[in-house]
């Protein structure tokens, strides 16, 4: 039963861990805003940053509210399969966002607890096996990032709307494939600093508690 309850208390965990950098590299409008600020995408598409700024509000707000039922960019119309590819995004990210309100208070106190009772060298055997996905995935994107882009979509989506023609999508053209390059590494990073930084603090507390 103990190890049920802490199978369980891991998977939760993990679960608050993944859905919040997933959230948090979603809603990174800073990062979006460098790569116009240091690209042609602008000039390319007559509009200005502030312009292109402000559909992305609109579509991020499209996707991750649940109460705007419409997405409506001001400067780029959209087609039905691109509409039906942003309805299934707007179904995963919402999902993402439960998983994350549901999650995050028993992971916050599940990580209190272990840390008050000085049991915080639990996290280095499984954070040391966790840390390895990352980098794996991390590999893969660098041998092909195209490949690992396509299969990503591939698994996730049971069509292939997500396959924009800029002609009836031309949001697409203000997407580059470089900014979803960017995305997947700030929450690889993410990931790998929160497992480094429980390695290392369960390190230190088992040699405190040991001398």
């Amino acid at each position: 039963m103990l190890r049920l309850r802490r199978f369980f208390a891991w998977t939760v965990f993990y679960l608050a861990l993944v859905s919040l950098i997933i959230f948090l590299t979603i809603n990174s409008f800073w990062l979006y805003r460098l790569n116009l600020n240091f690209s042609t995408i602008p000039h390319q598409v007559g509009l200005s940053v502030g312009k292109i700024m402000t559909n992305y509000h609109q579509l991020l707000a499209y996707l991750e509210l649940p109460w705007v039922h419409h997405l409506d960019m001001m400067d780029f119309p959209t087609s039905p399969n691109g509409l039906q590819h942003f309805i299934d995004v707007k179904h995963l990210f919402l999902l993402n966002n439960v998983i994350l309100l549901v999650t995050i208070i028993p992971a916050v106190i599940f990580v209190v607890r272990l840390v008050r009772h000085q049991q915080s060298w639990m996290f280095i055997r499984t954070f040391q096996i966790a840390a390895v996905i990352p980098v794996l995935f991390g590999l893969i994107m660098l041998v092909n990032f195209n490949g690992f882009f396509i299969a990503f979509h591939k698994i996730l989506f049971r069509n292939s709307d997500w396959l924009f023609d800029p002609q009836f999508d031309p949001v697409i053209n203000v997407l580059p494939e470089s900014f979803f390059a960017q995305c997947f590494i700030m929450a690889f990073g993410l990931f790998e600093c929160v497992m480094i930084f429980g390695i290392v603090f369960g390190k230190h507390q088992l040699k405190m508690s040991t001398q």
